[in-house]
This record gives structure tokens, C-alpha cells and sequence, in this order.
């Protein structure tokens, strides 16, 4: 952690809005002589009124002194703390949003020994003042971020504590249980026992079944917050550039009846049921002396790996189910959603119905589609929003989004699988309540309740500037 993270004795001040000229901006200054270190440098519009003598969530018209020179007219908004977001004494400055009276400002009270905020700082004093925890924290961060309705509802839904409040409830009642499996231990000669085992089993197969519906719900919260990675895949002239045009109604992608036009991958996004998609438009795939297109080959393959979901997209007029069935089980598609999306079908006299059958036959999910003429393109969109929300959690359920989360259940729910084994194997307390700790240990971890300097510095410094 930086250093300037743990001086929490010290009042810091930063630009709480965008930086660059605007209509407003506003300067967020907060810590103990908050209040006194803008009162120095503000006159009120009301003679004989300063800051030291209000009341706390009131607004104050005035102007900012740099002694008798007019630095600029400001509302200034006071917030006492512990009922701030920081839980310190905060003051916010709105002023006129020229990049020179910003820097001036900030010049005014720094020269009066307010310190620069580090990224994130003010969002860390709230979580260290007991004012949010960790998963609110971070949710703070994605809310700012969120840039689909799907990830704005999820980190809201975070920020408001829903995954805290499911986590906490889990975590006091794993609290009673290994306190009384720790007393058993100072009573060990006498072999009783404290810890009911039929309800404490109960509550750990409940305990495991919430953590694997966590654990499978990352998924979903992975796409709504980076977006789902889509790449569109196939042979040379299958259209599948034609089709990234017509996914985002708009010509994002060179079309030429030449193969080999994509050379390289195309990406762009569009937002669909509240996610955003990211295609990956690539290069086709086939046997080539060229080194330019192998080298676009090679990087189509690499970005399909690395894709949520896979679109082979195959001209309808050319269909060889036994190839085409063939060439979805390559290895860097494995594991993935993958539907044949039969391209051209404007071609044939049956729509393409034929060769859809057999490549239906072939064990494969088929989906016919005329890009050129758009038929075919909204129940792509559909089946691509239907396969996002496979298992969706209700409006106000807990969805894990965040990679340090997941991994943090993970470990929890194999401490959770261990306790239980240990149950029906009536091993002795001492060893049940070893796994107890560590699971309750990894569920510290994601809300904060344990944590470590390296941990909060990675995850704050990673905030902008202000907030």
C-alpha cells in the first residue's frame, strides 16, 4: 500500500469531477481540518458568516480568496462526519470549471498544507471509517465504470450491500457454531460436545449450495461488467464480416467477394438486453502459403480462445456436415457456446432448411441466417441476449462479478466441502474447526473484515483520481 494511504491524520483534497474545462467542477476536501482549511480561503456573501460555526449538510454562496484577490464565486456544501461519505468532516466546493480556477484552487489549499488525494483515497477512508465495506467499495469503482444497464443494476445493487448483507448472515452463523466447537476443545477430557452436529451439517450443505450458486452466477456478472466476447469464425467469403455489418447495422467491416479480405480481427460493441457484446471479426480460416494471412489466421485462433462464446458462420451453398461438425470440435473452442450460423440462406430455394437438418443431425445448434438481406439477424440477437441470461438471478440477488470474489468462494466453499466430509467422518473438533477458520477467513477476505495493506493498495489505486 502507498504510503500516503495510512495518514489518515491528514485532511486531502482532489478534483471530484472529469478533468478539462466544463460548465462546473467540483473539489472534494476531507479529514480533520477540512472545515477549517476552506473556511481560511472562503468569504461569505453573508458578512460576519464563515464556515466554523454551521451546521453540518448546508449549502454556503460565497467567494474563494487568495487574500484580497477573488479567486472565483463558489457554492460550498459542508458535511459532518461521522454522516459523510467518508465518515470525516468533508467539505465540497462547486466552482466555474476552467482548468486555470481549478488549478488555482487546488494551488489555494494545498498551499495551506491540504494534501493531494491518492486515486481511491476517499473511497479507502470510508471503508476503513466503518462507513462501507470492501465489496461496496469496489462497487463503487464499477458503478463509475458501468457502461451497460446489465453492470449499472449489478454494482448497484453491491453498492446498496445485498452481497454483504448474504455473506455477513452466513459468516455469524459460522461464528456461533466454530465458538462452541473451540469451547468443546477446553473441555476435551470431559468429551462432550457444544456444537450440535445434525444442525451444524445442515447449515454447511446450505452454506455450500449458496456458494456454488455464487460461484456459477460469475458468469452472468462477468459479462455485465467487461462485456461479453463474441468471435465470429469460418471459412473465407462465409460472410462473416457481412454479418458483423449487419449485427451493428452499420459497414464497420470491409466487404469483397476476394478471400482473404481480413487479414487481421475487426472488434466493435453493441449493446443487446442490457449487456454489451464485443464481436471479434476474423480472419478466415483455411490452409494458405500466405504468411500475412497465416499470421491473421494464427491470431483468429488465438482470439476465438479467448472469446465467451464462438459464431461459425458457414455458407449455406457449401455445406459439409461431417466438416463443418469437424472443424467446431477445434481445441481452442472447447467448452464454449458455439452455434453454426448458416450464412447465404437468400441463395437457396429452401432457406437453407436442408443443410440446417444436417448439421442438426451432426450434434450441432444451427441458427439460418441471410446477413446481406438481415433476415435471421434478430434471432441471432435473441439467442445471444437468451444465452447471457441462462440462469439469471432475480432483480435483487446476489451476482459475483469480481474475479477476487470468486476465487475468495472458491476457497471457501473446498473449507466448506472439508468440514462436511469431516462431519460424516465424526472427525474430532479440533480438525473441524481448522476448516471452520478458513472459511470463515476467505469470507473476511471479500468483505473486508480481514484484510492486508498489499491487498487494499492493489485494489484503491486502481480508483480515479477524486473519488
Amino acid at each position: 500500500m502507498q504510503a500516503g494511504y495510512t495518514h489518515l491524520d491528514e485532511t486531502i483534497v482532489a478534483l471530484a469531477t472529469p478533468p478539462g474545462m466544463g460548465a462546473l467542477a467540483v473539489l472534494r476536501v476531507s479529514g480533520p481540518e477540512a472545515w477549517q482549511k476552506v473556511d481560511s480561503v472562503f468569504r461569505s456573501a453573508r458578512k460576519g458568516r464563515g464556515l466554523l460555526g454551521s451546521k453540518g449538510y448546508t449549502l454556503h454562496y460565497g467567494h474563494l480568496m487568495k487574500g484580497e484577490e477573488v479567486v472565483d464565486e463558489v457554492l460550498v456544501s459542508l458535511f459532518k462526519g461521522p454522516r459523510s461519505f467518508t465518515g470525516e468532516d468533508t467539505v465540497e466546493i462547486s466552482l466555474h470549471g476552467s482548468v486555470l480556477i481549478q488549478r488555482a484552487a487546488l494551488d489555494l489549499l494545498t498551499g495551506m498544507g491540504v494534501r493531494m488525494a491518492q486515486p481511491g483515497e476517499f473511497t479507502l477512508r470510508a471503508f476503513l471509517n466503518g462507513r462501507i465495506d470492501l465489496t461496496q467499495a469496489e462497487a463503487v469503482a464499477d458503478l463509475i465504470a458501468a457502461d451497460s444497464d446489465a453492470a449499472h443494476r449489478m454494482a448497484l445493487h453491491q453498492l446498496k450491500g445485498g452481497f454483504s448483507h448474504e455473506l455477513s448472515a452466513l459468516r455469524e452463523q459460522l461464528v456461533h457454531f466454530a465458538s462452541l466447537v473451540e469451547l468443546e476443545l477446553d473441555f476435551a477430557e470431559e468429551d462432550v460436545e457444544f456444537a450440535n452436529r445434525s444442525e451444524l451439517k445442515q447449515l454447511i450443505a446450505q452454506a455450500s449450495g449458496r456458494m456454488q450458486h455464487l460461484i456459477a452466477s460469475f458468469r452472468q456478472g462477468n459479462a455485465a461488467r467487461e462485456g461479453l466476447a463474441v468471435a465470429i469464425v469460418g471459412a473465407p467469403n462465409a460472410g462473416k464480416s457481412t454479418l458483423l455489418n449487419a449485427l451493428l447495422n452499420e459497414e464497420r467491416a470491409l466487404v469483397s467477394p476476394v478471400a482473404g479480405t481480413t487479414r487481421d480481427t475487426i472488434e466493435d460493441s453493441l449493446h443487446l438486453g442490457g449487456y454489451r457484446f464485443r464481436f471479434i471479426d476474423t480472419a478466415g480460416l483455411r490452409e494458405t502459403n500466405d504468411v500475412v494471412e497465416q499470421m491473421g489466421i494464427a491470431r483468429a485462433l488465438s482470439r476465438s480462445a479467448e472469446a465467451r462464446l464462438v459464431l461459425l458462420v458457414v455458407d449455406a451453398a457449401e455445406v459439409d456436415a461431417a466438416r463443418v461438425a469437424e472443424e467446431a470440435k477445434r481445441p481452442e473452442w472447447l467448452g464454449k457456446p458455439l452455434v453454426v450460423v448458416l450464412n447465404k440462406t437468400d441463395l437457396l430455394a429452401d432457406d437453407g432448411n436442408a443443410p440446417a437438418e444436417a448439421l442438426r443431425r451432426s450434434g450441432l445448434e444451427v441458427l439460418c441466417c441471410s446477413a446481406k438481406e438481415g433476415r435471421g439477424v434478430a434471432a441471432l440477437k435473441k439467442y445471444l441476449i437468451d444465452e447471457v441470461n441462462q440462469g439469471e438471478a432475480a432483480a435483487d440477488d446476489a451476482v459475483v462479478s469480481n474475479i477476487r470474489h470468486l476465487h475468495a468462494l472458491e476457497a471457501t466453499h473446498q473449507a466448506l466441502s472439508r468440514v462436511g466430509a469431516g462431519l460424516d467422518a465424526r472427525i474430532p473438533g479440533d480438525l473441524l474447526a481448522q476448516d471452520i477458520r478458513l472459511a470463515l477467513y476467505h469470507l473476511g477476505e471479500i468483505t473486508g473484515t480481514i484484510h492486508h495493506d498489499e491487498l487494499l493498495g492493489n485494489i484503491f489505486s486502481r480508483f480515479c483520481i477524486g473519488k
